[in-house]
């Protein structure tokens, strides 16, 4: 293969290839509006603040707390009494589960709770549900858009200890375990059995398999794959009222009445609790190759795309770009270099097949059409474990290179493919010299950009410019605000850019059904006009 971009390229090759950092992928890859050091401190004395004209254009921050109950010390009684070592009130040890991963948003519980089974999380729920306290379920705290943790004191219901395999069908690739088990540590048990996960994130380091699906995830392999939604086959999830829905099942087909396990799948936590769920796991490939790719035009990338899906067809796994302002913030801030010469957009593509000789083959015959019809312009080839994470890296630490680049606001839309990147060129124009910068990188399989523009600091009106113009073009394209983040409490009351009135409507009937309270996750993904808590005093 290296001998392809040797005649064609006369550059780098796989052979010279070492110069990109092989960095492990813990972090998130991709982030919201990232608040730096100016965190949301979330208590009404923060909403006075605001002026009228601010407080009209800040959707993103919470009203103010609803009329839930406050811990007391028999509420710990309780809670000590049934998680015996496991109530965790120390101020230390819970500042890490009171702030997201962005550290853009604070909350102030005073209480964690750690159930190690469904049967503790349901005493907990049926407890909280009696006394109008407030419950925040917490994954791995990897989410991104303020939902992952609570906005005032809520209590935390950490799934960190559920963390155990349930069971594995070695015939079928089915995997049942527990909702708090680490992404990458089943992907590890998996691969230990010729197995993978269907889905691989930034943050399988950290991230919980419950989360994922409590925000339905998308990631690098659903372009293969697809999305949770239809590779999570049954989940166990607690109501608020401490009920367990045992929808566990291990089928891949049952037409028996409305599949509520989807009712589950990107509730973020607002509906019920998951405890557990089965997923579908794909055989783990025998060949892998990454091919990292530059363009000169974005519709030379698209082309590319039209191109690698006709010619590598079954073995496609991913294809990913990036643009190089992106590629300019990977060399300043993190000092990776760029494996190919420069260009204005960079392709990452996967393959992964079960047969290396026919992969090859394959790849091999895409690449020279690439070439010979001047689509591409220069490239490298990975098959080698450590610079197949090279290249990655190339994709996936933009997020942490812009963390570096100053204050930014980041935006997650999913789009018809062929006007992903107008957006990003049409929001520079927008804002001019206000940005600092204006990048753009994401899933082009699916659709999915992620935009994102830095600043020198955080700024009022920066935000205004960008707000609502970057949902009000996403919308006229019958696009979506967020494609795979999902709202949180950032883009709760943005909705309406994506789901019509009436639908928005049906969602609060859902949650009013199944939360009367309000007692899951409040002050998240519905809008503040559906989410006012339990009934007040009179």
């Amino acid at each position: 293969m290296a001998r392809i971009f040797q005649r064609a390229f006369g550059l780098k090759s796989i052979l010279g290839y070492a110069k990109v950092s092989s960095t492990s992928r813990l972090a998130p890859s991709d982030s919201p509006c990232i608040l730096a050091t100016n965190h949301f401190h979330l208590s009404r004395k923060s909403t006075r603040h605001l002026t009228t004209e601010n407080a009209e254009k800040s959707k993103s921050l919470p009203p103010e707390r609803f009329p839930f109950s406050r811990v007391t010390e028999e509420d710990l009684d309780y809670f000590r009494s049934i998680l015996p070592g496991r109530t965790i009130t120390d101020p230390d040890l819970l500042e890490s589960n009171n702030v997201d991963w962005l550290k853009s948003v604070r909350g102030s519980s005073e209480v964690l709770l750690r159930p190690q089974t469904t049967a503790e999380v349901s005493q907990i729920l049926r407890y909280c549900n009696g006394r109008n306290l407030a419950v925040n379920p917490q994954g791995g705290n990897t989410g991104l858009v303020g939902g992952s943790v609570p906005v005032y004191d809520e209590i935390i219901l950490s799934t960190a200890l559920m963390n155990n395999v349930l069971s594995f069908d070695h015939v079928s690739g089915i995997v049942t375990c527990q909702a708090g088990c680490v992404l990458e540590s089943l992907s590890l048990y998996l691969e230990d059995r010729d197995y993978i996960m269907p889905l691989d994130l930034g943050a399988k380091g950290s991230c919980h398999i419950g989360g994922n699906v409590a925000t339905n995830a998308g990631g690098l392999r659903l372009l293969r794959y697809g999305s949770l939604r239809g590779t999570v086959l049954g989940l166990e999830a607690v109501l608020a009222d401490g009920r367990v829905l045992d929808c566990l099942s291990t089928l891949r087909k049952d037409n028996t009445g409305y599949d509520l396990k989807q009712l589950f799948i990107g509730s973020e936590g607002t509906l019920g609790v998951i405890t557990a769920v089965s997923v579908l796991c794909p055989r783990k490939p025998k060949s892998v190759n990454v091919v990292f790719l530059g363009c000169e035009t974005f519709e030379q990338l698209l082309k590319t795309f039209q191109l690698c899906r006709g010619m590598l067809g079954e073995i496609l796994s991913a294809f990913e770009f990036l643009d190089s302002e992106c590629m300019r913030l990977l060399n300043t801030h993190l000092k990776l270099s760029n494996p190919i010469s420069d260009c204005p957009f960079y392709i990452v593509i996967e393959t992964a097949g079960s047969d290396q000789n026919h992969d090859s083959e394959k790849l091999h015959h895409f690449l020279e059409e690439a070439m010979n019809t001047s689509l591409v312009t220069d490239g490298t080839v990975a098959t080698e474990e450590s610079k197949i994470k090279a290249l990655w890296s190339m994709r996936e630490r933009v997020t942490e290179a812009l963390t570096h680049d100053g204050f930014t606001y980041k935006y997650d839309i999913s789009l018809p493919v062929e006007q992903i990147y107008q957006l990003v060129l049409d929001m520079r124009q927008h804002l001019g010299p206000g940005a600092r910068s204006v990048v753009g990188y994401g899933h082009v399989g699916d659709g999915n950009l992620h935009l994102n523009v830095t600043s020198p600091a955080k700024s009022p009106a920066l935000l205004a410019s960008i707000e609502p113009f970057v949902f009000e073009w996403a919308a006229a394209r019958r696009g979506s605000i967020s494609a795979e983040h999902g709202l949180g409490l950032k883009k709760r009351n943005y909705i309406g850019y994506s789901k019509p009135p009436q639908a928005v409507a049906l969602m609060g009937d859902i949650k009013h059904m199944l939360d009367p309270k309000g007692i899951l996750n409040p002050y998240k993904t519905l809008p503040d006009h559906l989410s006012s808590g339990p009934p007040r005093a009179s």
